[in-house]
C-alpha cells in the first residue's frame, strides 16, 4: 500500500461521519457528504414507485418478514450504459427504511453506475441485505470521482454484502485501465484514485463471494470499522497496475480475510495504523506486493498496531512475501504481536521482509531513522522457493530496535540452487534485540 493520501482522505471522511449529528434515523439521498452520483452520461428520470402489492413494504403486516428491494422496480436499466444511480439510491432507502428484514437486489446485467455511497443507520439499526446477481460497472473516466470512492458503505450495522454462490457473476468491474496511465499525477499528489468498495464506520459486516476487477485505486478498503469478515472474495487486476492494493485495513478491529483469491498490482492485503486483531487466513496472493503490514509512521499521531495473525496463505510470484514496512523519520508508534505461519511461497522474491526504511519513488525527505517500534514477531512453518538474495531481511531502525524475533521452522530453497550453494541467505541491518532462530535452512 502506497497510496496514503487516500487512506488520508478516508479517514477524515469517517472521522466526520462519527461527529456528525443526523436528524433522520435512516439512509437519505441527500446525507452530508461529497455528491454521490457523478458519471459521463446523464442520470434518467427515476421511476414511478413500484405500486403496492402484497409484497410492498406499505402492506407487510409483518415486520419481521424478508421485502426484496429490485433495483429494476425503481427504473435501473442492466444494459452497461445507462446511470443507474438514483434508481439505486431509491430502492436503498426504501429498503434501509422498512421495518423488517430487507434486501437490496441487483439483478442479472450489467449496470453501469457512477460513485454512490449507501449510508446508515437504517431502521432498528440494522442494515439491509446487499445481494449482487449482475455487474456493476464504473464509469472509466477519472474525471467522474470527485470523491475517493466508487461504492461507499458507511455508518451500518450487521452489514451483509453477497454474490450469487452458483453462476459466479457478482462482479464489481471498476474500469482502472485508463487511470493507471496516469500514475505519476498520484505521486504528485495532483489527483486521487478511488477505492472500488469502501466500508466506514460498519460494524458486524461480512462480505462474501463477490469478484472486484481492476481497481482504478485499492479494491476494497475496510476503515474505522469492528467484526467484518472477507470470505471467499475474488479480486484481480493485471501485476503492473499500480496502487491496486486487493485489501487494506486501518483504525478497524477484528477483520477476517479467509478463503479467498488476491492478485493485484500492489499489496494483496495491506494492514495500516491503527488496525487490531487482524486476521488473513486461507487466502492465496500473487501477483502482487504480498501480505503487508504498512506502511506504518507516514503521518503524526497514529495508531498502534497489535495483532496480526496470516495462516495458511500460499504467496505466488510476488515482489515480497510477508512483509512490515515503517517510514525512516516516521513519529514514534508501536506495532507488536504479529504470527506469520504455515505458509508456502512459489518464486517469491524477499519472502521475509521487515523493512524500516520504506521509501517508495525515493519521495523520502528524512535520513533520520524511524521510530516504530517492532517486538514480538513470529515467522513459523513457512516454506518455498524464493528468487533474490536473501531470504529473510531484517532491516531495523537503528533508534528503536526490533525485539523479540522468532524464525521456526523456516525452509526456502532459491529457485538457482545448484549455483547458490551454502544457503547463508539472511540480511540484518540495523538494532535488533532478541533474534531466535531454529529448525530452519534458508
Amino acid at each position: 500500500m502506497s497510496d496514503l493520501a487516500v487512506f488520508a482522505t478516508l479517514l477524515l471522511i469517517s472521522t466526520a461521519e462519527a461527529s456528525n449529528s443526523r436528524s433522520h434515523a435512516c439512509g437519505s439521498a441527500h446525507a452530508a457528504s461529497p455528491p454521490r452520483i457523478t458519471s459521463s452520461a446523464p442520470a434518467p428520470a427515476l421511476a414511478p414507485a413500484p405500486a403496492l402489492s402484497a409484497e410492498s413494504p406499505e402492506n407487510d403486516p409483518a415486520p419481521d418478514a424478508a421485502m426484496i428491494f429490485d433495483v429494476t422496480m425503481y427504473g435501473a436499466v442492466g444494459d452497461g450504459k445507462t446511470e443507474n444511480g438514483m434508481a439505486f439510491l431509491a430502492a436503498w432507502d426504501d429498503a434501509c427504511k422498512h421495518p423488517g428484514k430487507s434486501t437490496l437486489l441487483v439483478p442479472n446485467g450489467t449496470f453501469f453506475i457512477g460513485p454512490i455511497s449507501f449510508i446508515g443507520p437504517c431502521q432498528n439499526n440494522q442494515s439491509p441485505k446487499v445481494e449482487i446477481r449482475g455487474t456493476l460497472k464504473a464509469p472509466s473516466s477519472l474525471k467522474a470521482f470527485p470523491t475517493p470512492s466508487w461504492i461507499m458503505f458507511r455508518q451500518l450495522q450487521s452489514l451483509i454484502l453477497t454474490g450469487e454462490t452458483t453462476t459466479n457473476t457478482s462482479l464489481f468491474d471498476a474500469q482502472g485501465e485508463e487511470s493507471w496511465r496516469h500514475a505519476d499525477c498520484r505521486h504528485k499528489l495532483k489527483c486521487q484514485f478511488p477505492t472500488s468498495i469502501i466500508l466506514v464506520n460498519v460494524t458486524n459486516g461480512n462480505i462474501s463471494n463477490i469478484t472486484l476487477k481492476n481497481g482504478k485505486g485499492f479494491h476494497m478498503g475496510i476503515i474505522n470499522s469492528d467484526n467484518v469478515t472477507v470470505h471467499g472474495v475474488n479480486i484481480t487486476a493485471p501485476w503492473n497496475s499500480p496502487n491496486t492494493d486487493g485489501v487494506h485495513i486501518g483504525y478497524s478491529t477484528n477483520i477476517h480475510i479467509t478463503s479467498s483469491t488476491i492478485g493485484v498490482g500492489d499489496d494483496c492485503v495491506s494492514i495500516g495504523p491503527g488496525s487490531i486483531n487482524i486476521t488473513v487466513f486461507n487466502t492465496k496472493c500473487g501477483p502482487g506486493h504480498g501480505i503487508s503490514v504498512g506502511s506504518l509512521g507516514k503521518y503524526s499521531a497514529e495508531k498502534d498496531v497489535v495483532g496480526v495473525r496470516v495462516k495458511n496463505c500460499t504467496i505466488n510470484g510476488t515482489q515480497n512475501g510477508v512483509r512490515i514496512k515503517t517510514w525512516p523519520g516516521s513519529p514514534a508508534s508501536k506495532a507488536s504481536s504479529f504470527w506469520f505461519e504455515d505458509i508456502v511461497m512459489i518464486n517469491v522474491s524477499n519472502p521475509i521482509i521487515i523493512d524500516q526504511e520504506y521509501c517508495p519513488w525515493s519521495t523520502c525527505t528524512s535520513s533520520k531513522p524511524s521510530l516504530v517500534k517492532l517486538s514480538d514477531i513470529h515467522f513459523t512453518n513457512i516454506r518455498g522457493t524464493f528468487n533474490t538474495k536473501s531470504a529473510v531481511a531484517l532491516m531495523c531502525s537503528s533508534s528503536v530496535p526490533c525485539e523479540d524475533i522468532q524464525l521456526l521452522n523456516i525452509n526456502l530453497t532459491h529457485t538457482m540452487a545448484s549455483s547458490l550453494q551454502g544457503g547463508g541467505h539472511l540480511s540484518v541491518k540495523g538494532a535488533l534485540h532478541g533474534l531466535e532462530i531454529n529448525g530452519s535452512s534458508f
